[in-house]
């Protein structure tokens, strides 16, 4: 009766020895130990063996169970041991090594856009300037020969700001970053070369049009300053900027009460496919015309001695065109999916090298 015992604490022993994974142990104890295990049937079939033996053949079984499950404990914690000893060597660190770069920031799109127009305007010659997001309505409107009557000074298109007492004058939140020009030409003596990106406010929402959005104008005031001079500087930023030195760019003539003449500013385009410079197709860009005299008047300054000229556009408009963005209420989400996606590197350049 002793020789199957004997074997089965071989052949545990054996496989004991021979597990070096947890799986492999717990197969080992299962099938020894478990409801259905090798000794557990032995000692349930106790009740079959005659009753003389019965007594000795139990005690035996209980000391061979004993004496199983140490060695089964036993080889269990050296398996854990084991594989412990072997995640530390596994995740050591080596502290003389500099630690891993943490994932970097990315430049929001209209920074990398403001920053790109700023780099070509340069190369011109042109500066920047900035004025409050909060502006009077004689710089935001009447400085610029915007009557009272303009749709653009109604309460649905703008944002009105009443003081503390509800008293004087409401201020308004910028509606264009013209006050920057007006404000230049106060404080600066020509010649002058700027552009003025910022924020600006209009009440209007949907997927063109955002209440908050960025436009970048620029302004120049000289002696003998012709529409030659705008179409040429106009001509050199776009064509820079989607880096296409052959970019078909159009003149249309319009109407702004702070320019004339003025005119509308398209490139070529492609409806079907949105391909910037193929196509017979014109995609308008961007506003511009020579300073109306009445603006250079307000400002103090001689129309028959200075001229100039003067363009606006909207940072998200080109950003979207360069960039393939398709709703410009993406910018504003806070989708980091969406920034990871289209934002830039803070290391990269917005030179003219890289930048256009």
């Amino acid at each position: 009766m002793a020789n199957d015992l004997d074997a089965l604490k071989q052949e545990t022993i054996e496989a004991l020895i021979a597990a070096n994974t947890h799986n492999e142990w717990d197969a080992v104890r299962v099938g020894t130990l478990g409801r259905s295990g090798k000794l557990t049937m032995l000692l349930r079939q106790l009740g079959q063996v005659p009753a003389e033996e019965r007594k000795a053949r139990g005690q035996e079984l209980n000391r061979l169970r004993d004496e199983l499950t140490k060695l089964i404990e036993k080889r269990g914690k050296e398996i854990e041991e084991l594989a412990l000893e072997a995640r530390l060597k596994e995740e050591r660190v080596d502290v003389t090594l500099p630690p891993p770069l943490e994932p970097q920031g990315l430049i929001h799109p209209i920074s990398r856009t403001i920053e790109e127009m700023t780099a070509i305007f340069a190369r011109m010659g042109f500066s920047v300037a900035e004025g409050p997001d909060i502006e009077t309505q004689w710089h935001n409107f009447s400085a610029l020969n915007t009557p009272d009557h303009h749709p653009a000074r109604t309460e649905q298109d703008t944002f009105y700001l009443l003081d503390e007492e509800g008293q004087g004058e409401p201020r308004v939140l910028r509606t264009q970053t013209s006050g920057v020009q007006i404000r230049t030409m106060l404080g600066q003596n020509p010649p002058i070369r700027i552009i003025a990106p910022g924020r600006t406010y209009r009440a209007d929402h949907d997927a063109t049009h955002s209440p908050m959005f960025h436009q970048c104008e620029g302004l120049v005031i000289d002696k003998n300053i012709t529409l030659g001079h705008l179409k040429g500087c106009l001509i050199e930023f776009l064509r820079a900027y989607f880096n296409k030195p052959d970019l078909p760019v159009r003149f249309r003539s319009s109407y702004f009460p702070f320019t004339e003449p003025s005119m509308e500013v398209d490139i070529g385009w492609s409806r079907k496919t949105g391909e910037i410079g193929a196509g017979a197709d014109w995609l308008e860009v961007l506003g511009a015309g020579m300073v109306n005299p009445r603006v250079l008047a307000n400002c103090g300054l001689d129309p028959a001695e200075w001229q100039g000229f003067a363009f606006g556009m909207g940072v998200e408009r080109l950003a979207m065109l360069k960039n393939g963005i398709a709703d410009l209420r993406s910018f504003y989400e806070s989708d980091l999916r969406w920034l990871r996606h289209y934002g830039f590197s803070a290391f990269s350049s917005s030179g003219l090298a890289e930048g256009c």
